[in-house]
């Protein structure tokens, strides 16, 4: 399997290059030349293995210059003893059809572990088969969970650094904290004003930055990423599709007609992991993209227009606050396979900030996706609803993806079995959760989660409660236009 970019395919290179450079240096993501398909003997073969050992018989289907060796020593350290269980991404039942896979049984409590904690056991084995003898600087915006879920996988990781910049008024407390109070002698955190696309876009700015690699290079250090741009992040996300399907099938579900996938999504990169799980044979029929009122993602599947040029809002699910979606970049190659026509299309992006695609592509699109939003009302209404209805109780991006696929269901009438993507736990964002329930809100963060607690009878996730003693070790906050001081000052170079 080689890895091309989406702004040049002459490129090929293998996965541990694509993994340990992040992106390509022109500015284009790297993406598997073919999608691997699964046979029906290797779903039958999925059935009987535990989680860590599906994920290594998946991503030896795209990273396959890494031995079984490699593999098994990247799923053992990632799987085994970091999440609740053997079993990191369990399904929930609500009512016949609406499965609900939880994501956030990890060390942060958000589906980013999922990928998180294998990434640095892919980047460092990555980086012994290039023969690379630099440290790597691990460079990562984010919204939110992304930051904490890095912190944590890469903490102490010898031969790397890891930066993080997050909005300082775009994310939760509860996210700030945890990032905030981020052991380790590696780690990195700065507050960005801003909102998370002026984080995002200042880093990708400083990874092409010549300049910048250059006096990297003088150190003795390369950049690589842990968003999902870095491939390495984005494939261990399919294998939680593949494994929610066999487990339903273990289950003795019906599949037989398929099933839908809905995803709250912002960045993209978790419903692509659907739409290549898709590609690789599991029956998903629908993938239904749900987003919070930074609905840019909505307008573009319905329309083919990608229009950044709007109102940006703050939100109760603030990870998906989000209006330029860097992972469609790869879903768009696949739709055209045409390297200059998506460098063109990202141009006028960065440019106009807007493009709109071909009508074949389009329609393409349609074929797999459909798309809707919830605002700030009905997202609160979903969480008491279904909290009212099933006794289960959603976090704020959880219920956009419920509430997206009730108007789904009303609208189309299709009653197909679904896997709804449950990405973070509720108790993250407890402040809300509490509004939503109509409870006393409490302006403490931590008495608002022991009040969540007791109001529904449910457990603080361990490394929430661990949090209460955290100490803040960072707090300096940069302007957008000076992220490379950051750089350099945690770098000494």
């Amino acid at each position: 399997m080689k890895y091309t970019s989406t702004r040049d395919s002459k490129l090929k290179v293998e996965s541990s290059f694509a993994i340990l450079n992040g992106i390509s240096k022109e500015g284009g993501l790297f993406v598997p030349e073919s999608i691997p398909a699964l046979s029906k003997e290797d779903f039958e073969n999925l059935k009987a293995m535990p989680y860590k050992e599906r994920a290594a018989f998946i991503l030896s289907k795209y990273l396959t210059d890494f031995s079984k060796e490699d593999m098994e020593y990247c799923t053992n350290g990632a799987y085994i003893g970091s999440f609740d269980d053997e079993n990191p991404a369990p399904i929930a039942q609500l009512g016949s059809n609406i499965n609900i896979l939880e994501l956030w049984h990890g060390p942060t409590c958000a589906f980013k572990d999922l990928a998180l904690q294998i990434l640095p056991f892919l980047l460092t084995t990555s980086s012994k088969m290039q023969k690379n003898d630099k440290k790597t600087v691990i460079l990562v915006a984010t919204s939110g969970d992304t930051g904490k879920a890095a912190l944590e996988g890469f903490k102490d990781v010898p031969g790397t650094e890891i930066i993080v910049f997050y909005p300082c008024d775009g994310v939760s407390p509860m996210q700030k904290l945890q990032m905030n109070s981020q052991k380790g002698e590696n780690v990195h955190v700065y507050a960005v004003k801003g909102n998370f696309d002026d984080a995002q876009s200042a880093v990708k700015k400083i990874f092409t930055d010549n300049a910048i690699k250059e006096a990297l290079n003088k150190n003795g250090m390369q950049f690589s990423s842990a968003n999902s741009i870095n491939f390495g992040r984005l494939a261990p996300q399919i294998v939680y599709y593949i494994s929610a399907y066999v487990d339903l099938l273990n289950k003795g579900d019906d599949l037989s007609g398929g099933f839908n996938v809905v995803v709250p999504t912002g960045n993209f990169g978790n419903i692509l992991a659907a739409y290549y799980a898709k590609m690789m044979g599991a029956p998903i029929k629908k993938l239904i993209c749900a987003s919070n009122s930074n609905n840019v993602l909505t307008d573009f599947i319905n329309t083919g227009v990608y229009n950044k040029n709007r109102d940006f809002y703050t939100t109760v699910s603030p990870s998906m606050d989000i209006l330029i979606s860097s992972n469609l970049e790869r879903m768009l190659y696949h739709l055209c396979d045409d390297d200059k026509y998506i460098a063109s299309l990202q141009n006028e992006l960065l440019n106009q900030g807007k493009y709109e695609i071909n009508d074949e592509m389009k329609r393409k699109l349609k074929d797999v996706f459909y798309a809707d939003f919830c605002n700030e009302e009905e997202t609160l209404k979903t969480i008491k609803e279904t909290y009212e209805e099933y006794g289960y109780l959603c976090d704020t991006h959880t219920a956009v993806a419920v509430g997206v696929y009730n108007k789904y269901k009303a609208k189309t009438g299709d009653k197909t079995p679904v896997v709804i993507a449950s990405t973070a736990s509720p108790y993250k964002f407890s402040k809300s959760v509490l509004s939503a329930l109509g409870a006393k809100i409490e302006d403490d963060e931590f008495a608002a989660v022991e009040e969540l607690s007791a109001l529904t009878n449910t457990t603080v996730p361990k490394p929430i409660a661990e949090l209460y003693s955290a100490k803040v070790r960072f707090s300096e906050i940069y302007e957008k236009q000076d992220l490379y001081s950051a750089v350099k000052s945690a770098l000494k170079i």
